[in-house]
Formats: C-alpha cells, structure tokens, sequence
C-alpha cells in the first residue's frame, strides 16, 4: 500500500507540474489556423463582455482526427491550442493515458462516461442499472488514476418509463457512486443532451432549467454538477437564461452551435446562439473553469480552426 501511495503522490506531482507546463504553454503563440480565425471574427466593442482567464478550453478525444499514438494525439492537441483532453472511460487505456500525458505535458482534465446511452440508470431493470452504476464508478476510478477531476453523465432516458418513475431511478442509481466520488475527488456531472428527460422534447424554446436544478439539488453533494452544454438546449431555451438559473451547480462546459433557423447542429462559429448574452451569464455566476468542445473535429489544422472559434464564443482575447 506505501508504494501505491508514494508512486500516487509522484504522479499527482508530475501531472501537476505538466499542466503548470501547460498553461505556460497555453501563452506561446497560437497556430496560424487560430490566429487568422480570431483576426476575422473577435468583435472588438468596449462593451463586450469576455471571459479572458476564466476558461480553459478541452475537447473530446473522438474529436482528434490525427494519425499516429496516443501521444501523438495529445501532442497535436496540446499544439492546436486546447489546454487539456476528455478521456473516454471505463475503457480508456489509463497506463498509456499517463505515459501521453508525460509526453505531451496536456492533462486530462475529465471523462465521459462510455456506457451511459446504452447502459442506463433509468433502465427498469434493475440489473442493467447496477451495471450502469459499476460502469459510472469504474470511470471515477479511471478518470482519478489519470488526474482528472470530472466524470460526464447523461442521467438516463425518459422513454426508460413515467417521468416520476425515470426520475427516482436516476436519482436512486447515481446517488449510490457519490461516496466513490468524494472519495477519490472526481466530480460527477450531469450534461444536459435530448434524451426526454428533464425537459420537455416536443416543447418550445421558452423552457427552463428547473427541473435540471431541481436534480442536482436532490442529490444534494458538492461532488455533482453540471456539465452545460451551451449548444444542446438553444432550441429549447435560453442558454443566457439556463445559465444564470443553474449559476453554482455549473462545473464545467460543453459548446457546439445550434441554428433554431435550420433546426440542426452546427459549428461552434455558425448558428444563432447568443454568445454575447452567454458571456454575460457565466460572468454573473463566476465562472472558473473548463469547456469542451464537442463539434466533429479533424486533423490539427481543424482542430486549431475549433480552438479558434472557442476564443470567439467566449472572447478569449
């Protein structure tokens, strides 16, 4: 048990030491990809409010269209202007996960859940619900073995059964891995996403996040949040809006575009979004911390064009 917590401790230290490597790469200069993007389209108003310092932008590792290792995923990552990655687990390969890290001197700062649409904690069953609960607490094992701080987590899906009866279940189900979670310091988070749950999928855009704050509150933990996803909700609801009504209980951030015109999912850059109201939002609740793009991705130069569009999104100038 020493040795597991004295190479615990050398880990966290070199991690540590990465990402301080990290956010001092973070000011070097960005890609040309990047950087023309930005020149384009940063609105420069005095009156624009930006969130300079406050977000560090991550990414999905789906997204990471590049030839090559692991490594050599991270590395084009680190080099197209993300300040950390999103692992998938249980299923990511946590030894080589470290030996990338090492490497490339990018954190992981988190993890999505693998299972969570196929292995639901509103399934009726109450067996594949245990297994959803194994999965959700082999990914906060997983994503602390590597350094990262969060879990995502779709809650479940409202065609699982009644609204009443989807809800208790997740309720139920998550509230069991929230031990496991403060334990090893990893933060689950509930992203928002169109699985008829908690929102009403046939509504208008007027909706709300009550029931959204509402859940969070009912698992009653500092060790579960959000994690926003500005884009899924557009059609819905006013993410400005849904923003200031979550206010604390938002961790962290996913973003895509929406056109409510078009009625699809865009680019980070396109669609009808109201960055400047969204800006504003996270303003007022304070908030500190990641944002993962979750749009297609590609190969480094697209990923730096992403990089590029976030700096857009949030005023990163």
């Amino acid at each position: 048990m020493r040795s597991t917590i004295s190479d615990r401790r050398h880990f966290l230290a070199t991690t540590a030491t990465l990402a301080a490597a990290g956010a001092i790469g973070s000011a070097l200069p960005l890609p040309a990809e990047a950087v023309e993007f930005r020149r384009k389209n940063i609105p420069h108003q005095d009156s624009d409010v930006g969130l300079q310092g406050r977000i560090w932008k991550t990414l999905k590792i789906g997204m990471v269209q590049v030839e090559g290792s692991l490594t050599d995923k991270f590395r084009a990552v680190k080099a197209a202007g993300f300040d950390g990655i999103e692992m998938d687990a249980p299923g990511m390969d946590v030894e080589a996960t470290r030996m990338a890290i090492a490497a490339s001197s990018l954190p992981v700062d988190g993890t999505v859940n693998s299972t969570h649409w196929q292995i639901r904690h509103t399934d009726p069953d109450p067996e594949v619900r245990k297994r959803a609960q194994e999965s959700l607490e082999q990914a906060i094992r997983d994503t602390h073995a590597v350094g990262g701080h969060s879990v995502l987590l779709v809650a479940g899906h409202g065609r699982d059964g009644s609204p009443e009866e989807c809800w208790q279940r997740a309720l139920d189900n998550i509230a069991l891995s929230v031990p496991l979670a403060a334990r090893y310091g990893v933060q689950i988070v509930i992203e928002n996403v169109w699985n008829h749950f908690m929102y009403d999928h046939q509504g208008d855009h007027q909706q709300s996040a009550d029931q959204y704050v509402r859940f969070v509150d009912a698992l009653n933990s500092p060790w579960v949040g959000m994690q926003f996803d500005i884009g899924n909700h557009w059609k819905y609801g006013s993410m400005g809006d849904w923003i200031r009504q979550l206010g604390r209980r938002v961790y962290k951030l996913d973003i895509k575009g929406f056109s409510r015109v078009e009625n699809r999912f865009t680019r980070i850059s396109e669609g009808d979004i109201d960055y400047a109201d969204v800006r504003k939002a996270l303003k007022e609740i304070n908030f500190y911390g990641w944002a993962a793009a979750e749009v297609s991705g590609g190969n480094q130069a697209e990923l730096a064009r992403i990089a590029g569009e976030m700096d857009v999104a949030f005023g990163l100038v």
